[in-house]
């Protein structure tokens, strides 16, 4: 029979079952062909019991290690790789007398590219990284001509490089060049050879292939239906490591995931929230959706994937319709679950929950108590300055928005003196806004700039009235009657591509008029267009002062 009609009827055949009767039916068969078989036995065997019975497959595995020597080198390789998916013995003669053949080539150079490649991906299957062999493959690999590898190969090269992501730049041109290869072909590459790459770029390192990064991104939307859990979760956090981001890929998520939700694992859950909110993407769709699993499902989320999963719901500033169920479902995990949180994923759960204006009033005496800040003290990042921020916003929201509270108070050792303005103030915006307000007011003196409060915010812009409402000087104490906050709120404050305030700033500014503040909200979307002092000066006036003012002098 010839090989190629052999191919073809090889193709057709469903089971092992029928495989080994198509066998039987063959008097000769090339090495070529027995590879194939095999090939095919791999890809249609359920489980090895049927092969143990099958003299077929006996006389095959015969063939291949009596006359392995005589094989072409894809054979061997073929032979190789679907042994391995098989399962057979990998401490037994045959694989070993392919192995042996194959290091023994190797070492003559007798390998060409895609051979390479083979071997390696079957060494990587049979004994992971940890494979001396893989080293000897790299070193041939890199005397190479890669340019015309297809996906299959690349994937290879990649998977085997990874096993030295710890040994420095040692293949660093070896690396250059697949990366390079790949961006010619990264619409070739299939969901499972994406994720891959993805995810041995973030092993790897590979922070300046920025090209490569984008064009993968830009590939994966088309995917994002045929990604498994896995595969999705690479690709999340390769976009998270790169600090990418797509709008086309939050419009395909938001597209696929709240139908397939609730089949995906909890790691995926947790994966992409955790995406959503360090990309601060508001996408009620997919909250939503994962707000329903929750309600009803959290029972097989680990706490770890329970707090990465609501965490966004406070740093977003955002409740889902199913809200009252969510947090009720949250209060009962609390209460029976409560000893398997780490003390730093309780506190950042908890503490979103206060962003989101759920207060949980029931265990604040628990966070409270010096046993747990000592728990906290003792696991890594211990009490620094993000943790006890924490800690007093959790205290500051018991005191102004639950006077009903009244457990344990934290002690004033664990309390900041004051909240880090952080990176969050935009610094351009806050000068023109500066800038508007010296040409409305006349005086630098009638306004101050990140003015520290007894209340542990810090103002962007602070201006001081009479009871008559007329301007003070900033420095003046006495007959203050009312003080303005001026929130100068940059795109930084927003969630992504929206108007919708992130919920730090949120409740610095509920705090803020609780305290008693009048809150101006200066946004960037309605200042961006004013290009000049007048404009600005207009806009201030109309904002700060929609009736009249005037200088108190």
């Amino acid at each position: 029979m010839g090989e190629q009609v052999f191919f073809g009827k090889l193709k057709g055949l469903g089971t092992s079952k029928e495989v080994f009767e198509f066998l039987s039916s063959v008097e000769m068969m090339s090495d070529s062909m027995a590879s194939a078989a095999l090939q095919r036995i791999s890809e249609v065997e359920v489980d090895d019991r049927g092969l143990k019975d099958s003299d077929v497959f006996r006389a095959l595995c015969f063939q291949f290690e009596y006359e392995a020597s005589k094989l072409s080198n894809t054979g061997l390789l073929s032979a190789l790789q679907a042994l391995i998916k098989l399962r057979v013995d990998p401490r037994g003669s045959l694989i070993a007398k392919l192995l042996s053949e194959g290091q023994e080539r190797l070492g003559k150079g007798q390998l060409t590219t895609e051979n390479l490649c083979d071997f390696g991906e079957a060494l990587l299957e049979l004994e992971g990284p940890t494979s001396v062999i893989l080293e000897q493959i790299l070193s041939h690999l890199q005397e190479k001509d890669i340019a015309k590898c297809g996906p299959s190969e690349v994937v290879a090269v990649y998977r085997m490089l990874q096993r030295s992501a710890g040994e420095g730049k040692q293949y660093q041109d070896l690396l250059n060049r697949v990366n390079h290869v790949t961006l010619t072909i990264a619409s070739q590459l299939s969901p499972r050879f994406l994720s891959t790459v993805l995810n041995s770029l973030v092993v790897l390192r590979q922070t300046q292939a920025v090209s490569l990064v984008i064009a993968l991104c830009k590939h994966s939307v088309k995917h994002v239906p045929c990604f498994t859990d896995d595969e999705l979760v690479s690709v999340l956090e390769a976009f998270l490591y790169f600090g990418h981001r797509q709008q086309v890929f939050t419009e395909a998520l938001e597209m696929h995931v709240p139908k397939s939700l609730r089949a995906m694992r909890p790691e995926a859950v947790s994966t992409l929230m955790k995406y959503c909110c360090q990309k601060r993407i508001l996408s009620k769709p997919i909250l939503d959706a994962v707000a329903e699993v929750l309600s009803s499902g959290a029972d097989g989320f680990t706490t770890e994937q329970i707090a990465q999963c609501l965490v966004p719901f406070g740093t977003l500033n955002y409740l889902p319709p199913s809200a009252p169920l969510l947090f009720g479902k949250l209060e009962g995990v609390l209460r029976t679950r409560f000893g398997q949180f780490r003390p730093h994923t309780l506190l950042n759960l908890l503490h979103s929950c206060v962003l989101a204006q759920r207060y949980p009033v029931n265990f604040l005496g628990k966070i409270f108590n010096p046993y747990f800040l000592q728990q906290l003290q003792a696991q890594p990042p211990g009490l620094d300055r993000f943790v006890t921020s924490q800690l007093t916003q959790l205290f500051l929201t018991a005191t102004l928005e639950c006077p009903f509270y009244e457990g344990p108070k934290l002690l004033p050792k664990y309390q900041v003196k004051s909240f880090q303005p952080g990176s969050s103030l935009d610094v351009h915006l806050l000068n023109r806004v500066k800038t508007g307000l010296l040409y409305l007011l006349k005086k630098r003196i009638y306004f101050a700039s990140e003015v520290s409060t007894p209340y542990f915010y810090t103002v962007d812009i602070e201006i001081k009235l009479d009871e008559e409402g007329f301007v003070l000087p900033a420095a003046q104490c006495e007959e203050v009657h009312r003080r303005l906050a001026l929130c100068i709120d940059g795109q930084n404050r927003f969630c992504v591509n929206s108007h919708h305030l992130l919920g730090e700033e949120a409740i610095k500014q509920r705090h803020l008029k609780l305290l008693g503040y009048k809150v101006v909200q200066i946004p960037f979307f309605e200042i961006e267009t004013l290009n000049n002092c007048r404009k600005m000066a207009t806009y201030l006036r109309k904002k700060i002062f929609p009736h009249a003012y005037g200088l108190r002098c």
